[in-house]
């Protein structure tokens, strides 16, 4: 694997600004969602200086710039909770749902993980933004971060938020003015966190001192944290290492596909998730976040310049210098400044263009947005992902099943809506209600096979067909709960001592047919490659059976 794609000296002004600027916005977020993590602002420094570094030298969206991320974020802040004595375990489980990531690439299914239906992502993204907001509501009014789960936390907040920390309660009000309200053309020159950042700690060392601060930052090169793992906590590190993963990777795929937009380039799926997995698997071995494509901070790189990965590598090599040289005055940042930033991260993860249409989109994807909203708040994250991705396959299944059934004909003569040519109608013509003809058209799957049958055990006076053609021509593709109602079917047919004959059938139906020994059921010299020699044998049993 060749390291750090794209490099080019055409684009090197381009990406050596865009490097600058963005290691000027990610500096506060790092500081801030250490600080929220409850790993210490450091952890998030850390985070995004060695997922940055790795995920720019082996990832495969060139300008993509990556660090920590509010959803990653709430997830190891839970994962500290829960491992408060023992922080090792924590780490250990960012070191392993790396190693996933990695995996995922190599097998090559990076491509497919961005299918996860829009409204699981939308209810999830905004029950993160929900959550975000939530965990942060305390420190910005001078309180320190709630442990325990959000319910618990929303518990706790009324009487924090009527016993304000007046010093810390007006930095983060500013630092959240700031973020929110900084004109457009006064952004493009210093990034409104920056702003937020330096103007609140410049007052909260002149103006408002009693605000709590940050507090004691290492200013040397990380060392190694040894993995740790315990027999009692292997399921749950095994378990938010699936998380970590899955989520990492949905977030950086997401985010390449901002940056292929508006790079008007191709990203390479898997190479990316191998990057990332490396840059994750690194952080965790040094007690950093974990992290993920960062979509403001790439948008911000490729707006400046940032053109391949060299723009997101020196992004965490400034940040590494940072971190060297400039400890000593992130100490004395204010941890209601960092709140402020944070609540306007939160609000702009939920997905306000959902929200905005709620009452005119599908009733069904509603349901699914806010049922997933709910439980990544009230619940679980993964089991929040997983209801949705059940509810909406069975919602999909349905859907597909109703437009199946639609495919379903029953026909006797001929009506506008026939698919019979005139021949065809001609030879059906003198024996319609004796000759009955079933076209589906269309694919046919397990949601819709059981319907089929019981529309047809329905139809009225069904005993007086003689001869029932059953027309297959048009479905390309079959499922072994279809195949069996087809074999239903032809079962009662044979139950009423009526003739059967079967049309067409693609490769692929065959197959899956012969598989399961329905076609053996089929009387010899009653299958017919086309419907009008179909129709000819049936006209010529239901004469036979007149006469008789």
């Amino acid at each position: 694997m060749s390291v750090m794609q794209g490099v080019s000296l055409t684009h090197f002004r381009g990406d050596l600004a865009g490097g600058v600027v963005a290691a000027v916005v990610a500096l506060p977020l790092a500081l801030a969602f250490g600080v929220a993590s409850g790993a210490g602002a450091i952890a998030g420094l850390y985070g995004a200086i060695f997922v940055g570094l790795f995920a720019a030298l082996f990832g495969g969206t060139p300008a993509q710039v990556s660090g920590p991320t509010g959803p990653m974020t709430v997830v190891m802040a839970g994962l500290l909770v829960q491992f408060s004595q023992e922080p090792a375990l924590a780490f250990s489980a960012v070191i392993l749902g790396g190693g996933l990531q990695i995996l995922l690439g190599l097998s090559g299914v990076g491509r497919y993980i961005t299918l996860m239906p829009y409204p699981v992502i939308s209810g999830f993204m905004s029950g993160i933004g929900a959550i975000i907001i939530i965990l942060q509501a305390a420190p910005l009014v001078g309180h320190a971060v709630q442990s325990g789960s959000v319910l618990a936390t929303l518990g706790m907040l009324p009487p924090l938020l009527m016993s304000p920390v007046l010093d810390a309660l007006a930095l983060g009000v500013l630092s959240l003015a700031i973020v929110s309200a900084t004109p457009e053309r006064v952004g493009k020159i210093i990034p409104p966190p920056l702003l937020a950042l330096v103007a609140g700690t410049v007052l909260g060392l002149f103006v408002f001192p009693s605000a709590p601060v940050i507090g004691e930052i290492p200013t040397t090169f990380p060392m190694p944290v040894l993995p740790a793992l315990r027999l009692d906590a292997v399921q749950i590190v095994i378990g938010q290492a699936i998380v970590l993963a899955l989520l990492g990777s949905i977030d950086s795929l997401l985010t390449s596909l901002v940056c292929d937009n508006m790079t008007r380039t191709h990203h390479d799926s898997n190479r990316e998730l191998i990057g990332q997995g490396i840059g994750n698997a690194v952080a965790g071995l040094f007690g950093g976040l974990p992290g993920a494509g960062a979509t403001m901070r790439s948008v911000i790189n490729i707006r400046t310049g940032g053109r391949t990965s060299l723009s997101g590598a020196l992004h965490a090599l400034i940040l590494l210098a940072v971190l060297l040289g400039l400890g000593p005055l992130a100490e004395r940042i204010p941890l209601a400044v960092l709140a402020g930033i944070l609540v306007k991260v939160g609000v702009d993860i939920i997905d306000w263009r959902m929200l905005k249409h709620v009452m005119q989109a599908p009733r069904a994807d509603v349901t699914i947005m806010a049922v997933v909203c709910a439980m990544t708040v009230l619940a679980d994250l993964i089991m929040a992902v997983g209801v949705g991705l059940v509810l909406a396959s069975v919602l999909f299944v349905k859907r597909m099943s109703d437009l199946e059934l639609m495919n379903l004909q029953i026909i006797t003569g001929q009506t506008p809506e026939s698919p019979l040519t005139s021949e065809e109608a001609a030879v059906l013509g003198p024996y319609e209600g004796r000759i009955v003809l079933i076209h589906i058209d269309g694919p046919m799957s397990f949601g819709s096979a059981k319907a089929m049958v019981r529309r047809l055990e329905g139809v009225s006076g069904w005993g007086s067909f003689s001869v029932v053609v059953l027309d297959l021509s048009t479905v390309p593709t079959i499922d072994g709960t279809a195949a069996l109602a087809v074999e239903d079917m032809i079962r009662m047919v044979e139950a009423h001592h009526q003739h059967l004959i079967l049309v067409g059938m693609q490769a692929t139906v065959t197959e899956v047919l012969e598989g399961l020994g329905i076609l053996r059921l089929v009387p010899a010299g009653h299958h017919h490659a086309s419907r009008l020699d179909a129709l000819h044998h049936a006209a010529r049993l239901a004469a036979a059976s007149v006469s008789r």
